[in-house]
């Protein structure tokens, strides 16, 4: 029973990691390559927990948000290899954008 779950992780933690983004990539860009699998394209949640307005992530800080990207949390694994500090800046300022706008 262990090894179809430790398959399933494998298979789960590869789909997640599709490269790096451009160093010039947008907050959005970023996000859909490597968040919105799973956080959902609008920000509504499914394997991870929802982003957008409304949710408990909107009313947490910046920093938080911040070191959660680089660190990890939980099953979200840390981007601290994959992001620089100034994309994932740009992936919290579209995150917020989003929150705003819905």
């Amino acid at each position: 029973m262990r090894r179809p779950v430790v398959l399933l992780v494998s298979v789960l933690a590869l789909a997640a990691c599709t490269g790096r983004p451009a160093p010039d990539a947008t907050g959005q860009e970023i996000f859909e390559q490597l968040c919105a699998r799973c956080h959902g394209s609008g920000l509504q949640g499914d394997v991870g927990p929802a982003l957008g307005a409304g949710s408990e992530i909107a009313d947490e800080p910046d920093d938080f948000l911040h070191m959660t990207i680089e660190r990890g949390r939980g099953r979200m694994p840390s981007f601290r290899r994959t992001l620089t500090e100034e994309q994932i800046d740009r992936v919290i300022a579209y995150i917020r954008e989003v929150q705003g706008g819905s």
